[in-house]
């Protein structure tokens, strides 16, 4: 059999179609990696940038479990529950009138710094019962965070120089008063031992001294204080504390800034990389994290009518 004749045109259309197919996949390709490569680190997540708080609330605590957020009032002790995605909130544990400041979300309890109280307590996240109390100190203290360290919930006083432990596996059980000494000075009369977390190696605590802007590492079984190296930097008016990965976020409360501090592993030296400001703070206190943002309270000290003013926590990036 005598094959068919193919005439040149034909191959030459053929060639064209094919060419333009393969450029036009191939430009699919490239915008497909392009808009990735644009796509921000951190979506913005769903969800308001700012959750009101009740009129008069003067928050100062707040933590996140899951999708709500948790803010303490440090006049009545109240403790604020909102969703992160629609920012619609209650009341969810009626306060006794002390004040209910640090905030840590253990499952399905919250651990609770009583400020002026003494004390502390834990309180059930679904049903906002109070499991556990326990009085750290009668005498005249000011009880101001919390951060759970593996076994234990350690415990800053402002007013005296000494941090509170209790065993997270029996919280009934009486909690351990850990003096602080080593390079540990405190100051009378002001604020002193403030923000507290753990160090990058989980095997001490840091420590942020609101008075002098000195941050310590502080040996949990001997509480003997050691400044950290910050390179001459200090964190004026230092407040909450949080630790993600190396990195640990000093809020600055009357600054309104949050300092970002890259840590060595053992939280002996670090340096302070930048700071966070934004528009809407008005004197943050306390930090918490998710998916990449950091949320603050407004504290708002020093205003002229705290009990008649709005209150809100507002979302920045990390």
């Amino acid at each position: 059999m005598t094959p068919r004749s193919v005439r040149p045109t034909s191959v030459l259309r053929r060639f064209s179609v094919a060419l333009a197919t393969l450029g036009l996949t191939a430009g699919i390709a490239l915008v497909g990696a392009d808009a990735a490569s644009a796509a921000p680190k951190h979506p913005q997540p769903a969800g308001p940038a700012s959750i009101a708080l009740p009129v008069g609330f003067q928050p100062e605590g707040i933590a996140i479990g899951g999708k709500r957020v948790y803010s303490g009032s440090r006049v009545t002790g109240d403790i604020y529950a909102a969703d992160v995605r629609t920012g619609k909130g209650r009341v969810l544990s009626k306060g006794a009138g002390t004040p209910s400041l640090g905030l840590k979300v253990d499952g399905r309890r919250l651990w609770v710094a009583g400020g002026s109280g003494g004390d502390g307590r834990v309180v059930d996240t679904k049903s906002g019962k109070v499991l556990e109390r326990f009085t750290f100190t009668t005498a005249t203290s000011f009880v101001n965070d919390v951060v759970l360290a593996g076994r234990y919930a350690w415990f800053t006083d402002s007013a005296q120089p000494q941090l509170y432990r209790v065993d997270r596996r029996h919280p009934g059980r009486l909690p351990v008063t850990v003096p602080l000494s080593g390079d540990w000075q405190q100051t009378p009369a002001v604020n002193n031992a403030n923000g507290i977390a753990r160090t990058p190696d989980g095997k001490a605590l840091l420590v942020v001294k609101s008075d002098t802007g000195q941050l310590f590492r502080v040996d949990p079984r001997s509480g003997r204080a050691r400044l950290v190296d910050l390179g001459g930097a200090v964190l004026t008016n230092g407040d909450g504390l949080l630790l993600e990965g190396r990195t640990l976020y000093a809020v600055q409360n009357r600054l309104n800034q949050v300092a970002v501090v890259g840590l060595e592993r053992r939280g002996t030296a670090g340096r302070v990389e930048r700071t966070i400001t934004s528009p809407a703070f008005d004197v943050p206190s306390t930090v918490a994290a998710a998916k990449g943002y950091l949320y603050l309270p407004n504290a708002r000290f020093g205003a002229a009518d705290p009990g008649a003013i709005p209150y809100s926590i507002n979302r920045v990036r990390g």
